[in-house]
């Protein structure tokens, strides 16, 4: 679902419209009304409401802004609804007002949903809202790429099943096109980064280092380089507990608990506190007896070999030259462990790199097999698409004969441009995109001997409109946009085919929303709803409206508009006879 339908719109200060409210059927909309009165603000209106440029010169003479506000009623889930909603607005009882504001300095703004937003939201709706088609302003199926999309839905599962499995191979194509295009054009580097882990994991596997190593070393180095003060300092120690060999009548700390501990035994049994105080003494005894040994031992196992130390220092030189490559700094700065962690991610990176000749390979392998397989979707869409053309265009062409165009021949051009980065299709190298490889264009032959041209430079102003119209009214029920605004699509044309033209936008407005200004009464009355754009003059000023015509109000129009005189019988007589045909016919 798309859109919704055009309710009303309130126009002020536009040209000759002072204040006006358009309400607009959800069926046929005719707006008539004499040559000056302002029908063309309507279509103005409507545009300004879509995004269309704003003309400060619009602006009513006297005022400082012109005003354009529309409501539309909206169906949930409509995609328009969702693109409103992202930029903000909000429904007002399932409607969305619209407005657009034009000072006479050239200042424009916009509301949408009551918020304030670009005018280019606005334009971004307006495909998705309405199809203009008129003398000056030709949206919607002008252009190739909504003719291309209108075939294909007019086609049907026709075109929809290839073009569905065409898409999906298209995004699987391009995924892997990048991928591939990013593996190759990155391939030097990728190859330099690769020789650099190389070089980093051979200088880390050469050295061998472990986990703690330095540690462990600095320890040691501190340890060699101290030997000779360590020894000195032990073997003092050492004497100060145990004593001096070399002086047997000195005194040691030992001897001395030794002594004291003698002295509290003999009495410990006279008094329970001292005995703990000997207890204490005796575990200080033990400790210096243990501590003494240790230290013995200590100096007995110190190494003082320069030899050692050298090689400890060597080693050191070593795994600091890796940790300042490759260590990262961590909670305890740069040590061996991390650059042992770099080695493992290097040698995982290292793997991914090598493996890119084989990934190039098959990626490649994998892109060519589906440029194939989008060759075969492309022809079948192709395909389905000419034998729609036909078919669409017989159709079209057939319409136009009831429209004053009996001799006019509408075509489809389906044609593709080669490129040779494209794909195959019937022994060309073409170029591809997300709907195919497909360019379709809409031709008309207004006469015989006329070359088909392009609708839009091979029609004038009101032939135009009637293609639209004819290709509308082929196309309804499969077009998603919901309201058709048609600006002298009876230009040139009378008696029975503007009763054609009439019967056809009838037609057209069971399936959308159609707004038609008009000059021919024969037209005006098939409509489900008359407006009269009415122009006004006190004698100072001149100011247009618009009203509803029902009943005699309407019969009065269509007589003026069938003869110039509002009270000829005979002219009244034939507008309430065309009101009869037009309501029989519906």
């Amino acid at each position: 679902m798309v859109g919704g339908v055009l309710e009303e719109m309130r126009i002020r200060s536009l040209g000759v419209i002072d204040d006006a409210v358009v309400e607009l059927s959800p069926g046929f909309t005719a707006v008539t009304g004499e040559t000056g009165a302002g029908k063309t603000m309507v279509v103005t209106s409507l545009g300004l409401l879509l995004g269309g440029r704003a003309d400060p010169a619009l602006v009513r003479i006297g005022a400082k802004n012109a005003v354009v506000e529309g409501r539309i009623a909206m169906p949930d889930g409509a995609s328009a609804l969702v693109r409103a909603e992202e930029a903000g607005a909000e429904l007002d009882d399932g409607a969305l007002l619209i407005s657009r504001t034009v000072s006479a300095e050239g200042r424009s703004r916009a509301h949408l949903g009551g918020r304030s937003v670009p005018v280019g939201v606005l334009a971004e709706l307006a495909d998705e809202l309405v199809a203009v088609h008129g003398q000056t302003d030709q949206q919607g199926l002008l252009k190739l790429s909504r003719q291309r999309a209108a075939l294909d839905r007019y086609a049907g599962d026709a075109v929809a099943v290839p073009l569905t499995k065409y898409a999906e191979a298209y995004r699987r194509l391009r995924a892997v096109s990048v991928e591939l295009d990013e593996i190759v054009s990155r391939a030097r580097e990728r190859a330099q980064e690769a020789d650099m882990l190389r070089y980093g994991l051979d200088e880390i596997a050469g050295v061998e280092p472990r986990v703690g190593e330095d540690v462990e070393l600095a320890e040691e180095a501190e340890r060699l380089g101290h030997a000779e003060a360590l020894a000195s300092a032990a073997t003092a120690a050492h004497a100060a507990l145990a004593g001096n060999p070399e002086d047997p009548e000195g005194v040691d700390a030992t001897t001395l608990v030794a002594g004291a501990h003698r002295a509290l035994e003999a009495v410990r049994s006279h008094d329970p506190a001292l005995a703990a105080l000997a207890d204490r003494i005796g575990e200080i005894g033990i400790l210096l007896g243990d501590v003494a040994g240790e230290l013995a031992g200590y100096a007995d196992d110190l190494d003082a070999d320069p030899l050692r130390l050298a090689a400890v220092e060597e080693r050191r030189a070593a795994l600091n030259a890796l940790t300042r490559k490759y260590g990262q700094y961590g909670q305890n700065g740069q040590d061996i462990a991390s650059v042992l962690s770099w080695a493992e991610e290097g040698a995982q990176r290292l793997t991914e790199l090598d493996g890119d000749d084989e990934r190039i390979d098959e990626l490649t392998a994998e892109r060519d097999a589906l440029r194939a397989e989008l060759g075969g979707l492309a022809q079948a869409l192709t395909d389905a698409r000419a034998e729609a053309a036909e078919r669409f265009a017989a159709a079209v062409t057939a319409e136009l004969a009831s429209l004053a165009m009996p001799h006019a021949r509408v075509s489809f051009e389906i044609r593709q441009s080669d490129d040779a980065e494209g794909v195959e299709v019937g022994g060309r190298t073409v170029a591809y995109g997300p709907s195919g490889v497909d360019e379709v264009e809409l031709l008309l032959a207004p006469h015989p001997g006329a070359p088909p041209r392009p609708i839009a430079k091979g029609a004038s102003g009101g032939e135009l409109s009637r293609v639209m119209l004819a290709v509308e009214v082929v196309f309804a029920g499969t077009d998603p946009v919901p309201t058709y605004l048609f600006d002298e699509v009876d230009a040139g044309v009378g008696g029975k085919a503007a009763v054609e033209i009439g019967r056809r936008l009838a037609r057209l407005a069971k399936s959308a929303q159609v707004v038609v200004v008009t000059h021919l009464p024969q037209v005006a009355a098939f409509a489900d709803r008359q407006l009269l754009v009415e122009k006004t003059n006190d004698g100072s000023v001149t100011r247009s409206g618009v009203k509803v015509l029902e009943g005699e109000d309407r019969v009065r129009e269509l007589s003026r508009m069938l003869a110039g005189q509002e009270d000829s019988e005979t002219a009244r007589a034939h507008a309430e006879e065309l009101l009869a045909a037009a309501r029989a016919d519906a």
